[in-house]
């Protein structure tokens, strides 16, 4: 009887001290130290503070923007701060989008099935503040709307849900969301903005029912908002759709003195009156 094959495992590889840093930054990150939008100290003073040479707070610092957990901005007002969300995962959402692996109806389908465990940890947990700062995003939407500022009209929209997706208090959520959210940013803004109308009384409806905490309206009335708005950017893709057909069959036409000239050369040498001279060599 053979005995089974064991792997074959190597030495344990020490730590680089690179590594050892970017341990340290997500472990602030996990206790709540650092928060998004925190800018981390400069990289002399991280290398003064960790014992190491600058080269390793650098490299670190490639590290996390790689991760998504940091970005590096450039100029005296720049620095590493920590970013809000994850850009990694809404980039590999957004490259999965443009090559087809989803499809508005399997972004509205998750955005149907998150939205509503969202709204009813919602109903659960927000306070005041959280109310009036979704009455606020609503307001501003209706006033950029009566502006005909449509595309900060996009924005305050969508940002609506990540204000919700922060009532409940659950990072894992508001992470979700955020990805999400980026990519119907980029599908509307493929398609153009042509918004809903009827977007500021639906948002004003929901708010109410999460006022009285009454999950199951508040919950309806957020599901018969996604699915209008998918069957509206479903017909707004048709009619982006059938413009690019129309143009691509479209025969393009010659002018007349061509057709006339493409005639003649056709038709071969040309016959000359008797009694007129020949042209000229």
């Amino acid at each position: 009887m053979t005995s089974a094959r064991m792997p074959d495992f190597g030495p344990i590889k020490p730590k680089r001290v690179f590594e050892e840093i970017c341990e340290r930054i997500r472990n602030e990150l996990s206790s709540g130290a650092l928060r998004p939008g925190d800018k981390l100290p400069p990289e002399r003073e991280l290398a003064e503070q960790f014992g190491v040479s600058r080269t390793a707070v650098r490299e670190a610092f490639r590290s996390l923007e790689r991760s998504g957990l940091i970005g590096l901005q450039k100029g005296a007002k720049g620095g590493a701060f920590i970013l809000e969300g994850n850009p990694t995962v809404q980039q590999s959402l957004e490259d999965m989008v443009s090559v087809g692996h989803i499809s508005l109806g399997d972004l509205t389908e998750a955005r149907v099935l998150i939205q509503d465990a969202i709204v009813r940890l919602a109903c659960q947990r927000a306070t005041e503040a959280d109310f009036a700062a979704l009455e606020a995003d609503i307001d501003l939407t209706e006033e950029l709307t009566l502006q005909g500022r449509l595309r900060e009209r996009l924005d305050a929209s969508i940002n609506f849900h990540k204000v919700l997706a922060r009532t409940t208090k659950n990072q894992v959520m508001i992470i979700t969301i955020d990805a999400l959210t980026y990519i119907l940013r980029v599908l509307i803004n493929k398609l153009g903005p042509h918004p809903r109308l009827d977007l500021v009384e639906s948002r004003r409806k929901f708010l109410k029912h999460l006022r009285a905490r009454n999950a199951e309206a508040a919950v309806a009335e957020m599901t018969d908002h996604l699915t209008k708005l998918h069957q509206h950017l479903v017909r707004e893709q048709h009619r982006i759709d059938r413009s690019r057909l129309q143009k691509s069959t479209r025969v393009p036409v010659k002018p007349a003195g061509n057709m006339r000239k493409s005639a003649r050369s056709a038709a071969g040498p040309a016959t000359r009156r008797p009694g007129r001279p020949a042209p000229a060599p």
